[in-house]
């Protein structure tokens, strides 16, 4: 081999050799930007089961989880934002089983704050999504996970949204949605689906579950008042003063709820079949109690136009993750009952 072309072998093996001594020693927790500049970076080179530990910061990017197993957990969660701009769709997309996102912010996305899609195995916890497009948390044909200890506000769709799973096996509890279209929307979400002591109170509707048939809802524990707060983003059907609407749905448990102080009517129900309605449910105070839609529309309540989704009030602090370890991830149905009006007010904004 002539001299001057061993010289450039040398030369480049020289150079491989320097840029692997400086990549950064990863092992099964990676810090960012401690380590790698960007929650993607640390993404892409994480081996299944590593956590990325999030310093404080405002992070400029759309994170795509595609490997298994892996946990995203901020060191602060109101200072650890992952911010669309207004320009990204999403600020997490779950596209692999098994991983968890915890303690952090996701704000300004022209669609969903974190989207698990077509997962097992989720857990999204001591999130605060604020002033994304469509949905703040949406699991859409997701099965077998947790959705706990989160806040959505300023969301055009719903807060919090499961879709299109049967069975489910998913557990949305311990949640706080206000200044929403509407605070949580179950959509052909069937099967050991559960909704459990959360606030949905200060949104324009507060919680909906529709499907073609939906079985096997258990909705328990919640608080669902007030919602007709003007400063919320406008849905669509312009729906407005609404507390719980079960529609086509049937042979689903719906007890100790409160449901009060919504201008229009507080729990609606359509025609046929019944879910067990246990009088546990306290539904007072409401426009209309209970009304069984019949055919003919339901006499609305005049809604206010609305405001833009990035333009809703920026959220209250929210508490910390614990270094405890989370709870079981099972439902745990009986220790639920039926909240008071000042459930989680500490997280909240909008007065119950």
């Amino acid at each position: 081999m002539p001299a001057v072309r061993l010289q450039y072998v040398f030369a480049a093996v020289l150079l491989v050799a320097g840029c692997s001594s400086a990549q950064p020693g990863l092992g099964p927790e990676i810090n960012v930007p401690a380590q790698l500049s960007t929650i993607q970076d640390a993404v892409d080179v994480a081996q299944e089961g590593a956590t990325i530990v999030v310093s404080p910061g405002v992070y400029e990017e759309s994170v795509q989880v595609k490997t298994k197993g892996l946990t995203i957990r901020g060191a602060s969660r109101g200072s650890v934002i992952i911010d669309g701009e207004t320009e990204r769709a999403n600020g997490i997309v779950v596209a692999a089983p098994d991983v968890s996102v915890q303690n952090l912010t996701v704000r300004n996305h022209t669609s969903d704050g974190v989207l698990i899609s077509g997962q097992r195995g989720f857990r999204v916890s001591y999130v605060t999504a604020s002033n994304n497009a469509r949905f703040g948390v949406h699991a859409d044909n997701a099965q077998n996970g947790v959705i706990e200890q989160s806040y959505a506000s300023g969301s055009a769709d719903s807060g919090f949204s499961v879709s299109q799973c049967l069975p489910c096996d998913v557990v949305v509890r311990g949640n706080v949605a206000e200044r929403n279209a509407v605070g949580y929307q179950g959509t052909n979400a069937s099967g050991r689906m559960f909704v459990l002591g959360n606030r949905f109170s200060g949104n324009r509707v507060g919680m909906t579950s529709a499907a073609e048939r939906q079985e096997d809802v258990t909705l328990v524990g919640n608080l669902v008042s007030d919602n007709d707060e003007a400063l919320s983003p406008a849905q669509a059907d312009g729906a407005f003063g609404l507390g719980m609407s079960l529609l086509t749905s049937t042979k689903n448990l719906v007890s100790r709820n409160l449901i009060t102080g919504n201008p229009g009517v507080g729990l609606a129900l359509s025609p046929g079949p019944r879910d067990d309605l246990q009088r546990s449910n306290v539904i007072v105070g409401n426009g209309q109690d209970v009304r069984y839609d019949a055919d003919t529309p339901r006499k609305k309540v005049r809604a206010p136009r609305g405001i833009p989704f990035n333009q809703v009030a920026a959220p209250p602090l929210q508490p910390e993750m614990p270094t405890d370890p989370l709870p079981d991830r099972a439902p745990d149905v009986e220790k639920y009952a039926l909240p008071n009006e000042d459930l989680f007010d500490d997280r909240a904004a909008v007065p119950a």
